[in-house]
């Protein structure tokens, strides 16, 4: 007998994000309807009692227990390892849904074959809009990400040029990348381009995951017609010489150096 499928995988890696994780989880089962889903949950160490509140209040989850913090792109490709649906959804644990956005983006990718990945609108607790797809960046535009904090360079054409602030993310629109805090795509893509690349601890994972889509002839879009809150935490902005902030320029500089230092289809 056929094992039943389900129409969509929710992949979500959690660290220390405990309170955020379970706020996620409950708009998830309260919002999505009308399509199947999983929900497959990577706990990367956490020691915050993540794993005893998924235990606890959502045993029916899947749950990945490590005995270590793997990282983003490692963590995320133990779940996509485990899913068995037709899409995936890459979740961060800090999202907070108010609508049923899981079926908008699934019948957004049902209507629209060329389309590989989709991200929907992301907004701040206020409601303002976060800027969640962008042009590939120049090594610039990276260094200038990590000091947006000065005015000047956050105001700056560079800046403004990669985030697409000259653009007012109300359409439905074909972008370089979406970020990986939301992150809809085909499983099939899988076997066409691979995983996540494991090689990047933490950060630019989810632009090389679309450079690949592109150049395996996929296509990459923002679909603004839902939204969902995305309670930041900015964790590599809070302190640039953290341990977390050098591994993160350490997978920048190692995707530049994949692509010859040319990030571009």
């Amino acid at each position: 007998m056929q094992e039943n499928k389900p129409d969509v995988s929710i992949v979500i890696i959690s660290w220390k994000m405990k309170d955020l994780l379970h706020k996620c989880l409950q708009t998830i089962y309260k919002f999505t309807k009308d399509v199947s889903f999983e929900v497959i949950v990577i706990d990367n160490n956490s020691l915050d009692g993540t794993s005893e509140m998924i235990e606890t209040n959502f045993p029916h989850i899947k749950l990945i227990k490590n005995s270590e913090n793997k990282g983003v792109a490692p963590a995320r490709n133990q779940g996509l390892k485990e899913a068995k649906g037709k899409y995936i959804l890459i979740l961060d644990a800090d999202m907070e849904l108010v609508e049923n956005s899981v079926k908008k983006l699934f019948d957004f990718m049902e209507a629209t074959p060329s389309c590989g990945i989709v991200g929907g609108k992301l907004v701040d607790k206020n409601l303002n809009l976060q800027y969640s797809c962008k042009r590939f960046p120049t090594l610039l535009a990276f260094i200038f990400r990590r000091l947006e904090w000065i005015k000047p360079i956050k105001n700056s054409s560079t800046l403004r040029h990669h985030t697409m602030e000259d653009w007012d993310h109300n359409e439905i629109k074909e972008v370089d990348y979406v970020i990986g805090a939301c992150q809809f795509f085909r499983k099939e893509v899988i076997e066409k381009i691979g995983f996540y690349d494991d090689k990047i601890f933490y950060g630019p994972e989810d632009i090389d995951f679309c450079l690949r889509m592109w150049k395996a002839g996929w296509k990459v879009y923002y679909y603004p017609h839902t939204y969902i809150i995305h309670h930041e935490q900015r964790i590599t902005k809070k302190n640039l010489f953290s341990k977390i902030s050098l591994k993160h320029f350490a997978g920048i500089f190692y995707l530049y150096r994949k692509y010859n230092f040319r990030i571009k289809v």
